[in-house]
C-alpha cells in the first residue's frame, strides 16, 4: 500500500512536471492554457477531459468581481453570465506565474478537472489571482417542446414499469401513461405562467389549480395531479428530481392514472430560468 502511495507520488510529480514544462505560463491567456493542461493530463482518481475550457470574457469579468469582495452567483449573473454550475479559485503567491501554475496543479487539480464546467475566466492583481470555471444554464429550445416532453414520458414511463419506493411508501410496477393533448395544452399553460412571473407553485396567478386548468383545456377528469419544478434542463435531471421527492414520486407512479401532459417554458430573465409541469389524470 505505501509503495502504491509512493508510486502514485512520483507519478503526480513527473505530470506536474510535464505541464509545467509544456505551459510557459505568462500572464492571463497562458493561466488558461495551463488549466487545460492540467485538465489533459487528468489527476488522482479523475479522468482525463478530452475538451477544453473556453475562455469568456464575462467570466473574466466575473472573477474580477469576486476579487472586490463579490459572490460567486453575484458576481457571475452580475457579469452577465447565467451560470448551471460554477467554483471559484483564489490564489496568493510571491513566487509569481509559476507559483500559481503550481498552486493549480497540486491544491486546485480536482476543480480544474472537472469535466462538467466548461469555460474559465481570470483577473489577476499584484500576487494574487481569481479563476471562475463554469457551465452555461442551457436549457432546451422552445421548438424543441415536443421532442424533450415526448422524452419525459418515456423516462416516467420507464420508472413507472419497476417497483419502486417514494417516501415511505412502495408503488408496483404499473402501466404506461399516454400523451393527452388537452393536459398538454393546460400544463403549458401554466409553465408560461410560471416562468412570465418567475414563481413555483400549482395555483395559478389567476387562482386556478391544476383541475381547473384542465377542465378549461376541454379534459373530464375523474382524478387529476400535478408535478412542477424548476432549473432544470434537461428530461433527465427533472425527472430524476421528480422521482426524488416523495409526493412527485408517487404522482409519477400512481397507478390510477392513465393519461398525462407535460411542458416547459423558458424565461432567461426569470430566477430558475425554465420551468416544467407534468399534469397526471384519468378520465371519467
Amino acid at each position: 500500500m505505501r509503495a502504491a502511495r509512493q508510486l502514485r507520488s512520483i507519478s503526480w510529480k513527473y505530470a506536474l512536471a510535464m505541464i509545467l514544462a509544456v505551459v510557459p505560463v505568462d500572464g492571463v491567456a497562458d493561466l488558461v492554457d495551463l488549466a487545460n493542461s492540467i485538465r489533459s493530463q487528468g489527476c488522482g482518481e479523475l479522468s482525463i477531459v478530452d475538451w477544453p475550457l473556453r475562455a469568456r470574457t464575462q467570466l473574466d469579468e466575473a472573477a474580477r468581481r469576486i476579487a472586490h469582495g463579490v459572490r460567486l452567483e453575484t458576481a457571475t449573473s452580475g457579469s452577465g453570465y447565467r451560470a448551471k454550475k460554477s467554483a471559484s479559485i483564489h490564489i496568493r503567491t510571491a513566487k509569481g506565474d509559476d507559483g500559481v501554475a503550481q498552486m493549480l496543479a497540486q491544491q486546485f487539480c480536482a476543480v480544474i478537472a472537472d469535466s462538467t464546467l466548461h469555460e474559465i475566466g481570470v483577473f489577476q492583481r499584484g500576487e494574487e489571482t481569481w479563476i471562475v470555471l463554469a457551465a452555461t444554464f442551457a436549457p432546451p429550445a422552445p421548438d424543441d417542446t415536443l421532442v424533450v416532453s415526448h422524452h419525459v414520458l418515456e423516462l416516467i414511463n420507464a420508472a413507472r414499469r419497476h417497483t419502486r419506493r417514494c417516501g415511505r411508501k412502495k408503488f408496483p410496477a404499473t402501466t404506461s401513461l399516454k400523451q393527452d393533448p388537452a393536459l398538454e395544452r393546460a400544463a403549458l399553460a401554466h409553465a408560461h405562467d410560471m416562468a412570465a412571473r418567475s414563481y413555483i407553485g400549482h395555483k395559478g396567478t389567476d387562482g386556478s389549480m391544476p383541475a381547473d386548468r384542465a377542465t378549461r383545456s376541454g379534459y373530464a377528469w375523474d382524478a387529476i395531479a400535478e408535478n412542477v419544478a424548476a432549473g432544470q434542463t434537461t428530461a433527465e435531471n427533472v425527472v430524476s428530481s421528480w422521482l426524488a421527492s416523495p409526493g412527485h414520486c408517487a404522482n409519477l407512479m400512481n397507478p390510477r392514472y392513465s393519461d398525462t401532459g407535460v411542458a416547459y417554458a423558458v424565461n432567461l430573465a426569470g430566477e430558475k430560468g425554465i420551468y416544467w409541469v407534468q399534469l397526471f389524470a384519468s378520465p371519467e
